[in-house]
């Protein structure tokens, strides 16, 4: 303090800086203009003010509860980012759009040119495809993570691939087998076709993997989507311990893969591969996904999770939800 009495003129001039910039939005050629000084003089008091404890900078959000719980959710697992968007009560096709929206703004500020993009199919990454827009065309490689399965739009990995690519500008390289080889010999005979190797080849080192995360729980369950199973099967499932589904596997509360026979045939990279990918980017909503989403993380697959509130609440194990005028 008996410093900053007998600098008072300096204190008073670096004050009037800090002033000018960080309230008034002046850049520092304007203020060095203004005060009739050098830029490099205005950087000098600038730094000089941070230095002395003179800016202390309180940004706050609107969604400041979305913040803390992204915070928490990276504070208890080994997830190094997380982005929670409001969920719409009752109306979860809306909330599944934010949700889209989110991760797609997060994979356009997260590409580059370059880049290998793999991908699941699923709704939650269909979603992510109609809500993705890029100012410029990208150079990157858009690739399935899974063989395809045909019927319904967001189960065909290839067609939502192309879709992407489309967006980004950029090309895709497809998987042409199915998820479900008929027996684990034909299994291991598609994943050596040159083209289908070539495709798995890239998606194991990608730089980016946007990956969906899939309840076992009927109704609504993606799984039954890729797989239909008779209800007696679905029993047996939960009884052998099975919560979940990625990269089209089932797996246990702590990530490991079941030993179900069905999961010796999929024409897909086991999830452990992921290990080898730049980031990997979960997305999911519903709270049915909560326990499934515990075990990715349990297994340490994902890097990056995109998720709405009230599931984000789920695996947090708390029950409070933020209310938010649409």
């Amino acid at each position: 303090m008996t410093d900053m009495i007998a600098n008072y003129e300096l204190v008073r001039q670096i004050h009037t800086v800090l002033v000018l910039h960080f309230m008034e939005g002046l850049k520092q050629s304007e203020i060095a203009s203004r005060l009739n000084l050098s830029t490099s003089k205005v950087n000098r008091l600038i730094a000089q003010g941070r230095k002395m404890g003179m800016v202390k900078i309180d940004i706050q959000s609107v969604f400041q509860d979305l913040v803390d719980h992204e915070n928490a959710l990276v504070d208890a697992t080994s997830l190094s980012n997380a982005v929670i968007t409001p969920t719409v009560s009752g109306n979860p096709d809306t909330t599944l759009q934010q949700v889209g929206r989110a991760a797609a703004n997060l994979l356009a500020q997260t590409v580059r040119n370059g880049d290998v993009i793999a991908i699941t199919g699923g709704k939650a990454i269909s979603a992510v495809v109609d809500n993705l827009s890029v100012e410029m065309s990208m150079d990157v490689t858009v690739v399935p993570l899974t063989g395809g399965v045909q019927g319904k739009y967001f189960t065909d990995v290839n067609h939502l691939a192309t879709q992407m690519a489309e967006k980004l500008g950029g090309k895709a390289m497809l998987v042409h087998a199915p998820l479900f080889a008929e027996s684990t010999s034909q299994r291991d005979m598609l994943r050596q076709v040159s083209s289908v190797r070539e495709v798995f080849d890239l998606a194991r080192k990608a730089n980016v993997a946007l990956v969906g995360v899939g309840s076992i729980d009927a109704p609504g369950s993606s799984y039954y989507d890729l797989n239909p199973v008779p209800e007696a099967d679905r029993k047996m499932l939960v009884d052998m311990g099975v919560v979940g589904e990625f990269l089209a596997h089932l797996i246990h509360d702590n990530g490991s893969i079941a030993n179900y026979a069905l999961n010796n045939r999929l024409v897909a990279l086991n999830p452990s591969e992921l290990a080898e990918c730049g980031r990997v980017i979960g997305v999911a909503t519903g709270q049915e996904k909560a326990r499934p989403i515990k075990a990715t993380l349990a297994g340490d697959y994902l890097d990056t999770i995109v998720l709405d509130e009230e599931t984000a609440l789920s695996v947090l194990n708390k029950q409070e939800k933020s209310s938010y005028v649409a």
